[in-house]
């Protein structure tokens, strides 16, 4: 921790919100002449890495400075009245519950715009992704950084739009079909969520997400608890996304272009799991209680039902495609952090929350590398890698071979890798649930998790096995190993995950005190 003053570390986090809003203005107005470089295309990407790595370098500083001995303590708050007849506040703050959240998605977004610097999305106007892709990351981070009910709302639903234009017109094929079903999906559960979110400020006569845990639910009867639980929840069960509210999850990944499967794997997913937290937990205990066992039991049926789907995607001649199989694998790791955060313990939610970032991390890693695949062969086609050009990466491009078996294995929840602890501490948090919720159907869902982690292991191993080993036919084209610009993006995602396996406690020690005070009733 580095001694950096309250004023700072307010400029700090209300930097990184609209740092990148006026970036994305920025984008869209000519080049300088002098900054133009080769054309004023490399200068408008370039003009991407400089705000997001600003960004970054503005996260880390403020992670550097925020007061580690008491992570459950809410830091670089601004507050100031925005509506008043509502009592609307703008009101920003960081804890051990969003500071990390923060860091990724800064890191992703950067990595990004690194990665599409040297290598560009194919087709026009790269302007508009550029500016398209400074909102999605401001939407992102505000959603992580907003105290006010209502500023959550409308953050939540920024990056909506960012994220139809990446995918409808930079995705692959099917990519209008994947983006309307995106939009229309999550639109519909915002919606509800609204309706919600509404209810849940009116009656208990505050916006403010931190006297909402403080009250932890006094304000409001236990009924009016139940119906915002549930049309909260399924707002944020859509985002997530939780079975059966995940179909438009595999489209949208197939057909965006690789920085939006990294970004909406990475962090968009992590908006819904942080909502469940950051809003529901604390100020509706009672009708989350509820839902609790049901959540749980949605959260156990995708971790089954995305490890069989990811294995029939692996057989040989079932046509899978590799991220079509990495999407229906979020479905199944996100399972994990429902699952942990149902269990209503600080074991669980603690679980919950590595389990966020360490998906983030090896997850961004995978579609990058999917993507890396697809440039080289012109196919993401399993069967296609695995027979007609016959990747036999380990042979023909070792280092891309080595670092696909590394984010598999670690995905599969290899022990001292990020995979590891989240989903075991969501397993150890249903073995002992939070009292008023029955532990023998918790112990059930565990049983069931812990089988899932089985099938998990065994779709990767099969990924791994067919596209990595084997010998090339004669004819099979060469591929080219990891090239330097890859090899910067992609480092950084296998030094954390790496990282936050041998050394939990550098996460773990953030989100425990704030998770253990938010259960508690309470945030300061």
């Amino acid at each position: 921790m580095i001694d950096i003053s309250e004023s700072v570390m307010q400029f700090l986090l209300a930097f990184t919100v609209v740092a990148p809003l006026l970036g994305a203005a920025a984008a869209l107005l000519p080049a300088p002449p002098g900054l133009k470089g080769k054309s004023p295309e490399q200068a408008v990407l370039r003009h991407g890495v400089t705000v997001t790595g600003a960004v970054l370098i503005a996260v880390i500083v403020l992670a550097l400075g925020f007061d580690h001995d008491q992570p459950s303590k809410m830091q670089a708050t601004t507050d100031i009245s925005w509506i008043p007849a509502l009592d609307v506040r703008i009101h920003l703050g960081t804890d051990g519950i969003s500071l990390p959240l923060l860091v990724l998605t800064a890191l992703l977004t950067f990595l990004c715009a690194l990665y599409s610097y040297f290598k560009p999305p194919a087709g026009p106007a790269p302007k508009a992704f550029v500016a398209l892709l400074l909102v999605l990351e401001s939407g992102t981070l505000a959603t992580f950084a907003v105290l006010d009910l209502i500023l959550f709302f409308l953050a939540f639903e920024t990056v909506l739009i960012p994220m139809y234009f990446l995918i409808a017109r930079w995705g692959g094929e099917g990519r209008a079909r994947a983006a309307w079903r995106f939009v229309l999906y999550t639109l519909l559960g915002s919606v509800v969520m609204l309706l919600g979110l509404l209810l849940t400020g009116l009656e208990a006569g505050t916006f403010d997400m931190v006297a909402l845990a403080t009250d932890n639910g006094r304000s409001l009867t236990t009924s009016v608890q139940v119906i915002a639980v549930l049309a909260i929840g399924i707002g944020l069960a859509v985002k997530t996304p939780m079975w059966p509210l995940h179909s438009w999850l595999p489209d949208a990944h197939t057909a965006a272009p690789t920085v939006g499967s990294v970004l909406l794997a990475g962090v968009l997913l992590k908006m819904g799991t942080y909502g469940f937290v950051r809003i529901l937990l604390p100020a509706a205990p009672d009708g989350f209680r509820t839902f609790a066992p049901y959540l749980a039991a949605f959260a156990v049926v995708g971790i089954i039902y995305g490890s069989l789907a990811c294995l029939a995607l692996a057989k040989r001649g079932a046509n899978g495609d590799l991220k079509r199989l990495i999407a229906y694998s979020s479905v199944g790791h996100m399972g994990f952090v429902l699952l942990g955060i149902a269990t209503m313990t600080p074991t669980g939610v603690n679980g919950a929350l590595f389990a966020n970032i360490a998906h983030g991390l090896i997850t961004g890693l995978l579609f990058f590398l999917v993507g890396g695949l697809k440039e080289r062969t012109g196919s993401t086609a399993l069967d296609t890698l695995a027979e007609e050009t016959g990747a036999a990466l380990y042979g023909k491009a070792p280092r891309l071979g080595g670092l696909l078996a590394f984010g598999a294995v670690a995905s599969l929840g290899l022990p001292g890798l990020a995979g590891f602890w989240g989903e075991m501490l969501a397993l150890f948090g249903a073995f002992e649930p939070a009292e008023g919720l029955s532990r023998p159907a918790f112990l059930t869902f565990m049983a069931a998790g812990a089988f899932g982690t089985l099938l998990t292991a065994a779709y990767l191993l099969v990924v791994v096995r067919r596209v990595c080993m084997g010998a090339a036919p004669d004819e099979a084209p060469e591929l080219t190993d990891v090239r330097g610009y890859e090899f910067a993006a992609w480092t950084p995602l296998v030094v954390l995950t790496v990282v936050a396996g041998l050394w939990p406690k550098a996460l773990l020690g953030l989100t425990d005190p704030a998770v253990q005070q938010l259960l508690a009733g309470g945030t300061r």
